[in-house]
């Protein structure tokens, strides 16, 4: 969690909304990573798809072998401005980028088959490495909506003759099968089912990414044991494993600090804040998740919403949506509890449901919203115009800088 200070004391004079990015809190999780790393051998690449925000790089540079990336653009930025290696992923690659591609990345993973078989000739005159995304069809995850194993997925092969018969095109694989998994004995359990489904392929390759989507940085994870089993899978098989740490580096590694506009009454409190879970935090909206509350001007508080997402299939159509849109309780005993809302005009722009007791929200309270970083700024939206959070730094010394702010001429030339 970001710093224990209240939002007053760390930044008092911040024009809101910013979101509050925390370089220790982003160590400490790296700090177990790159244990993990020196304990098994194992080469940890930043997720960019997760987490792209390199006004924080070079504290985290110490701790990480490089990048991963899902685009062009991505794959630029880690060259650019992380360095070490360099991997080149993407769903589809359009024959316009590639040469741009290979010309940043030190490998190179194609998707497909067909991918492989169009644009392998690019990596071998840059004598670039290649990989293949390959999907053992199993998968440890929450949402059919992330699930890389649902059913019809696009995301690899898993044909094991066909991979066989392009063996000598390739040096290793990739494969991503896990979602904000915390259950180290059901990530043994999927690795032991990669190593029985591709035992022909595995002692053909030179170095295995195992993904991202495993929260080894979990208080209780075991995590010497999780070093020992990529290190009896890098010795059997005789490969370089990779990691592609996202939400694991950065967890708990930034607040989105608000505030209160409006409050009204409908059958419950409400406040209305100056930020948007549709604009700013998208993946509570996408999965039907509701933001904890850590602070309150200037009190530090760490308070979970009422309403949240189950992990069972109770009201959640097959993309893993809830088909209630709303993040809150219909319980008429909670008349007390309070809705926080987003500022757009989306009806389920909800932050959540709060049991703030004897706190009684006003117009101009702060309101942070913790666990902001992972998937928050990469993917930010104009959306109604709402104003983009500014990108504030909390650096390792303590000091505050302000990265970046937002102006309607980035709104304006955003749109043409």
């Amino acid at each position: 969690m970001p710093s224990q200070k209240t939002i007053e004391s760390t930044t008092p004079n911040l024009p809101t909304p910013y979101y509050l990015i925390d370089e220790q809190a982003i160590v400490n999780n790296l700090t177990t990573i790159k244990r993990i790393c020196d304990l098994s051998g194992a080469k940890a690449l930043l997720a960019l798809k997760c987490f792209a925000t390199w006004g924080v790089f070079d504290a985290m540079k110490p701790y990480l072998h490089g990048t991963t990336s899902s685009s062009l653009n991505e794959v630029r930025l880690g060259a650019e401005k992380f360095g070490g290696e360099t991997h080149a992923y993407s769903v589809a690659y359009a024959e316009h980028e590639i040469y741009d591609v290979v010309s940043h990345a030190d490998k190179i993973i194609f998707n497909s088959f067909s991918q492989l078989n169009a644009f392998r000739h690019v990596a071998d005159d840059k004598g670039i490495p290649i990989g293949l995304r390959v999907n053992p069809k199993t998968s440890n995850s929450s949402f059919i909506i992330a699930d890389p194993a649902r059913p019809f997925s696009r995301l690899g092969e898993h044909d094991v003759d066909k991979i066989m018969s392009v063996i000598d095109d390739i040096s290793g694989i990739m494969i991503h099968n896990n979602c904000e998994n915390d259950d180290f004995h059901a990530f043994c359990a999927s690795l032991d089912d990669i190593e029985n489904k591709f035992s022909d392929v595995l002692p053909c390759l030179d170095w295995v990414s195992l993904g991202g989507g495993i929260h080894y940085i979990a208080q209780d994870y075991p995590v010497e044991a999780f070093a020992k089993r990529l290190k009896q899978f890098s010795d059997d098989f005789g490969v370089q494993v990779y990691l592609e740490p996202g939400e694991a580096s950065i967890h708990n590694g930034a607040l989105l600090v608000t505030s209160v506009l409006d409050t009204m009454h409908n059958g419950k409190p409400l406040a209305v804040v100056d930020a948007s879970i549709e604009a700013h935090m998208l993946d509570l909206l996408i999965y039907r998740e509701s933001a904890s509350l850590v602070g309150i001007n200037d009190q530090s508080i760490n308070l979970f919403p009422i309403s949240q997402l189950q992990d069972n299939n109770d009201g959640i159509n097959n993309d893993g949506i809830n088909n209630d849109d709303t993040n809150v309780s219909d319980n008429k005993t909670n008349d007390s509890n309070t809705i926080i809302y987003g500022k757009s005009c989306l009806a389920g722009d909800i932050f959540g449901e709060y049991a703030l007791n004897d706190i009684e929200l006003k117009t101009g309270d702060k309101v942070a919203f913790g666990n902001a970083a992972g998937y928050t700024m990469v993917k930010k939206n104009w959306f109604n115009g709402v104003a983009m959070p500014a990108i504030v730094i909390k650096r390792l010394n303590g000091q505050i800088e302000t990265q970046r702010q937002f102006t309607y001429e980035d709104f304006k030339s955003s749109l043409s």
